[in-house]
């Protein structure tokens, strides 16, 4: 005898039930109802999944990857989540809470300590995979500490910094994510042919401020300014903004000051506004989301799949590295005029003019100084505001060429591939993809 036909679309939420045609009376209706609750129970057990998230939500970092995580569910999944923004309710009580899987910053030993309990799959967002202790095997999706101190270390030397100095916190067995973005950091610099000054200090607790402020003094006192200065987060470098402003130094002129999350309001409360590297975390959550959506149904994943660095999308520049540290009254004239009137298509000669020098003159002022001529830090002026307008803008491309002081969409075209290595196109979609 024909038996019926169910169809399910778990994505669409559409579900059907097929009886058979002709089948009258003699169908077995008991069996059918047998079966139809034993295919509701499993599917129920595929849409239905209970996801628990461990971390910090009121930690930048953590509140930005679940925002990826929520867009998978979304448009992917059909989840069920325990997600606490106390501390004593982060963890569910594991003895009432029947999950599937776990999503966890694994830098807290509280958390760990849970983890090391259940009985699910478990994907990490934390840091501390980088400290050589580090035992848990468990899949992670983390940050790219590597590419975040790539990014820091240029955008600091394009403003002519030469003295270089990174700022971390106390070490403990849960934060080596930040020696490993300093010593990234200094890495880059050497490479260079540039030292670079490191600091942790002796104090975690923000609640001890003044001694957190003495000792932040002490140091960046004796550092030799102008100082292109890279903290390890945005929380630290608002630390290093008030020894600034306690030293009666000038930022950017003195310290210009780089932090690493965006968190946006906190970088805009900073006076003055403070630029921040806008990491890679709507990522992190999809991918992290993704994967272990991929585990609690059983299958198999890749290693390159299951231990994931993101790169960072980019530096968000403000005023506190708003500058260009030259000995050169001229140069640093031109680099501003530069930046003014770079959408309005500036020519070098234009801005030779401006500071009543020579054109072979001012080239050769900004080669010793900036390792870059004239033209070279015109069009790098134009492929910056081209990037941003990319990233922060649905403009089309016709529409960023004029913007971004270009004659013709083709000519930034080549100009930008030259630069990136990407078609502007390109560019826009590898960052979409990782902020997805």
């Amino acid at each position: 005898m024909e038996g019926f036909t169910i169809e399910a679309n778990t994505n669409d939420e559409v579900y059907a039930v097929r009886l058979p045609h002709g089948t009258g009376s003699h169908y077995n209706m008991s069996q059918t109802c047998c079966d139809m609750l034993h295919f509701s129970s499993r599917l129920l057990a595929v849409i239905r999944r209970d996801v628990a998230f461990i971390m910090n939500i009121n930690k930048p970092y953590d509140r930005k990857v679940v925002e990826g995580i929520a867009r998978y569910i979304r448009t992917k999944a059909h989840w069920r989540v325990y997600v606490e923004d106390e501390p004593m309710a982060r963890i569910p009580d594991l003895r009432r809470w029947n999950g599937h899987g776990v999503i966890a910053d694994l830098d807290d030993q509280q958390a760990v300590d849970a983890v090391k309990t259940m009985n699910v799959p478990v994907v990490n967002i934390g840091g501390a995979i980088f400290d050589e202790s580090w035992t848990l095997d468990t899949p992670y999706v983390t940050t790219d500490n590597a590419a975040v101190a790539g990014l820091a270390a240029q955008h600091l030397m394009d403003r002519g910094f030469r003295n270089f100095a990174y700022c971390g916190t106390r070490r403990t067995p849960f934060n080596p994510w930040v020696r490993n973005r300093g010593e990234c950091f200094r890495k880059i610099l050497n490479d260079h042919g540039f030292s670079c000054a490191m600091y942790h200090g002796r104090h975690l607790d923000a609640r001890q401020w003044n001694a957190v402020q003495e000792g932040l003094c002490r140091w960046i006192s004796t550092l030799e300014k102008p100082l292109g200065l890279f903290a390890c987060n945005d929380a630290r470098a608002r630390h290093v903004q008030e020894s600034c402003r306690r030293l009666d130094l000038r930022i950017p002129d003195d310290v210009a000051i780089l932090g690493v999350d965006n968190d946006e309001m906190m970088c805009e409360l900073a006076n003055p506004a403070l630029s921040s590297i806008e990491l890679g975390t709507d990522r992190i959550g999809f991918d992290a989301a993704w994967l272990l959506d991929q585990l609690m149904s059983g299958k198999r994943v890749a290693k390159a799949r299951r231990q994931v660095l993101a790169s960072p999308v980019g530096v968000v520049m403000r005023a506190s590295t708003d500058a260009m540290a030259v000995d050169d009254n001229d140069v640093a004239l031109a680099v501003a005029y530069i930046r003014d009137r770079i959408s309005q298509g500036v020519h070098v000669s234009e801005v030779a003019g401006h500071v009543d020098l020579s054109r072979s003159t001012l080239d050769n002022r900004f080669k010793s100084l900036l390792g870059r001529t004239v033209h070279d830090e015109i069009e790098r002026a134009r492929i910056e505001l081209t990037k941003s307008l990319l990233l922060n803008t649905t403009s089309t491309l016709a529409e960023i060429a004029p913007q971004a002081g270009f004659g013709t969409v083709q000519y930034m075209a080549t100009v930008f591939r030259r630069s990136t290595g990407q078609t502007p196109g390109q560019f826009r979609q590898s960052h979409q993809r990782q902020r997805r």
